[in-house]
């Protein structure tokens, strides 16, 4: 039970699982001793990294099979693998899908993106200092994505044209921070 709310998960059951996540239909249980049932998707957790390189950001531009086209992107991946630091997973998606290491990391934001039915959350990362190394890119949407570069200057004007939520959350970030100006 979760002490802070009364409310307690009585159980459930998997409706569906993937390599990537899991669909759960569980039974909520209410402080007044209502039991609803309720939809949860396990995505776990996954990286970001807003990457300054002199006065630009670098992003990535890959296609997404759930848009059906290719959009605008913070270096990002799942922490898909048991046990690794968050810090060091952003490292290794910064190098494998634009090719950079960095010398200056902080965490800038952590947020969970679908509260109401998921468990996902990003963290993000700023990376300063950056030093280019060879890309290991992974699966057909990288192997066939292309580095973009966007002026610190820029960041405001081009924010309207980018969807992904990480991205906008990532930029907003920088913008607040006053890096950007």
């Amino acid at each position: 039970m979760a002490a802070d709310t009364g409310f307690e998960i009585l159980g459930g059951e998997v409706l569906a699982e993937t390599p990537f996540l899991r669909v759960e239909q569980l039974d909520l249980q209410s402080p007044d001793g209502t039991i609803a049932p309720r939809s949860v998707v396990r995505i776990g957790g996954a990286v970001a990294v807003v990457a300054i390189d002199g006065d630009e950001v670098v992003l990535i531009k890959q296609y997404r099979t759930a848009l059906d086209r290719a959009i605008v992107e913070l270096p990002a991946g799942k922490l898909d693998i048991p046990g690794e630091d968050p810090r060091a997973a952003a490292a290794r998606e910064l190098m494998e899908e634009v090719g950079y290491t960095a010398a200056q990391w902080e965490q800038i934001v952590y947020y969970n993106t679908s509260p109401g039915y998921s468990d996902e959350f990003v963290i993000i990362y700023l990376a300063r200092d950056l030093t280019p190394v060879g890309m290991n890119r992974i699966g057909p949407e990288e192997e066939a994505a292309e580095v973009v570069r966007i002026p610190l200057a820029g960041i405001g004007e081009a924010l309207p044209s980018i969807v992904d939520a990480k991205t906008v959350i990532g930029l907003q970030a920088l913008l607040l921070s006053g890096e950007a100006s």
